[in-house]
């Protein structure tokens, strides 16, 4: 199997199986990434995190398809490429914080996919590698606008034109990974960090991790707007009751 669901009550773990490739996309990680993200709309769900049973997240796409990927006209390509990409725009849809949870390393589409999530934990030997121009291929799945927002500029090419790999620490102390940890403890940081969201206000994280998604791209006009719907939103439902009224009662909200 080379993906699956574990369904642990408020909290969705996305195996990526396919260890004897690196962790190399599947049509069958697409589905269950896909899959994961539907299941995130029951309130009862709190955190998505994507990890691997093997020793690397993700080493991206498979070499072996895209050479079969040649046969095909260029509409058929894109087909391919758009079906990446809708993966994508449905890790930025889901409701709740999606975590990565990496051992080994990501590259090429799988630092893309790490990218996708909304925060990382690493593992102290973990690389990060933009390796398209290896393979004489470019970035796809978001990988140049997630750099964008992350990096600063000379970085970003470096990564993408040489295609070298930036350790987990370096990564972290450019703000681009959240937490780093011992090897072989990547998931268990990452089921502690969304113990924390767990314990948090549901809809209003929902909310907060749409309004500091598209910050990066709207006007400061548009999002003001945005800020000021949610917040009117927010403040007239029950968890600002609860979290206001534990404020000032000097407790922990019960959310």
């Amino acid at each position: 199997m080379s993906a699956r669901i574990e369904d642990r009550g408020d909290r969705l773990i996305v195996w990526n199986g396919n260890a004897e490739k690196r962790g190399a996309l599947t049509p069958e990680l697409y589905e269950a990434i896909e899959e994961a993200m539907r299941m995130a709309e029951d309130p009862r769900i709190r955190a998505v995190i994507l990890t691997s049973e093997g020793r690397f997240f993700c080493a991206g796409g498979d070499l072996n398809v895209l050479i079969e990927r040649r046969k095909l006209s260029e509409a058929e390509r894109r087909e391919r490429v758009d079906g990446l990409h809708e993966l994508v725009r449905a890790m930025r849809a889901c409701p709740v914080p999606v975590i990565a949870a990496i051992e080994g390393g990501a590259a090429g589409a799988g630092l893309s996919l790490a990218l996708a999530c909304d925060m990382i934990v690493a593992c102290e030997e973990a690389q990060f590698t933009a390796a398209y121009v290896k393979a004489g291929l470019v970035p796809d799945a978001g990988l140049t606008a997630s750099l964008a927002r992350l990096l600063p500029r000379p970085l970003s090419m470096e990564m993408c034109l040489l295609g070298r790999p930036v350790m987990a620490m370096r990564f972290a102390e450019l703000g681009a990974v959240n937490r780093i940890c011992a090897k072989g403890k990547a998931l268990d940081e990452a089921l502690m960090l969304s113990d924390t969201l767990a314990a948090g206000p549901r809809a209003a994280q929902g909310a907060i991790r749409q309004l500091v998604a598209q910050a990066y791209e709207a006007e400061e006009a548009d999002q003001l707007d945005a800020e000021r719907n949610a917040m009117a939103q927010a403040a007239g439902g029950d968890e600002a009751a609860e979290g206001i009224a534990a404020f000032l009662e000097k407790r922990k909200p019960r959310f």
